[in-house]
């Protein structure tokens, strides 16, 4: 697990402050920004099987999360200008339950059940594949936070994806990182993602016909799904005006605030992880990114 994920990451990436900032407050307030002193897995442990790999899709890149050079400890860092041809292998680590819930680089929601990735310089958002060299095992995963920033570590990757790959015990492993062009990946994957959306009304059905009451949680009453975060504003309008047309829930952007300076547009309020999942489905069929639970 990454041993050092501050404010100052943030800040940095997204612009909010300073240098000067980072280094005299960095300190003071990471003990004050998370309710836990040290990362760990959930308390429960869910299974995961369920979780699938992140979709590759082209999607449009801000400056959100991709201020380059930046610093951190001392140490600068360029993100690259493009993905393609990315391909290294190093130790991977993985960040949880303390991070759960907190903005990552480019705004968005830090979620540990979601196949997301932190990575220094590819840019953001990107898709790679992870394969861990000990068994094999591979997962993709899309890039929207920047680190990790400790030892010889390459890429951390989210509670869920770390459980995929068979490596949480020991905390780290050997992995072989390969970025994936998502333009290409589309084109590979055409029949493949076909096939699945033909298949998916009549799994939707089945589904529903086996819920129950008991199977759907309520969610507090602030509850949102945040769906993308712009330092551009017309780049949120714009957004928002698609998804209006897609969905029954209210859709509008967040203008910045004291802790971000992004345009974020969010859905909702949603009532229950039944919305939430039948809004992520819309939003997977219109090949968008799967939204982040935020709370106001």
């Amino acid at each position: 697990m990454v041993a050092w994920r501050g404010w100052c990451i943030s800040a940095l990436v997204l612009g909010v402050v300073g240098l000067g900032g980072c280094a005299s407050s960095g300190d003071k307030y990471q003990a004050s920004r998370y309710s836990q002193k040290h990362d760990s897995a959930p308390s429960l442990a869910p299974s995961v099987d369920h979780v699938q790999d992140a979709v590759p899709m082209p999607e449009i890149r801000t400056a959100a999360g991709n201020k380059s050079p930046y610093v951190v400890l001392g140490k600068k860092y360029r993100v690259l200008e493009s993905e393609i041809g990315y391909k290294k292998r190093g130790v991977a680590s993985w960040y949880g339950s303390k991070f759960h819930g907190h903005a990552t680089s480019n705004g968005e929601i830090y979620d540990m059940y979601a196949m997301t990735a932190a990575h220094k310089t590819l840019p953001i958002p990107s898709y790679v594949q992870v394969k861990n060299l000990a068994n094999g095992k591979t997962v993709i995963v899309r890039v929207n936070d920047r680190g990790p920033f400790h030892g010889n570590r390459i890429i951390d990757l989210t509670y869920a994806a770390a459980k995929k790959l068979d490596y949480l015990g020991q905390g780290t492993a050997q992995v072989e990182v390969t970025a994936i062009d998502p333009v290409a990946w589309q084109k590979q994957n055409a029949a493949r993602l076909a096939a699945a959306e033909a298949r998916r009304p009549a799994q939707a059905s089945a589904v529903n016909a086996q819920t129950t009451s008991a199977r759907v949680a309520s969610l507090p009453a602030n509850t949102y799904l945040q769906v993308g975060a712009f330092s551009n504003q017309q780049a949120a309008e714009h957004l928002r005006d698609q998804l209006i047309q897609w969905l029954e829930h209210p859709v509008r952007v967040s203008p910045p605030g004291a802790a971000t300076s992004l345009y974020r547009v969010r859905v909702g309020p949603v009532a229950d992880t039944g919305q939430v999942s039948k809004i992520r489905s819309l939003l997977a069929r219109n090949r968008l990114a799967a939204p982040h639970l935020v709370y106001e």
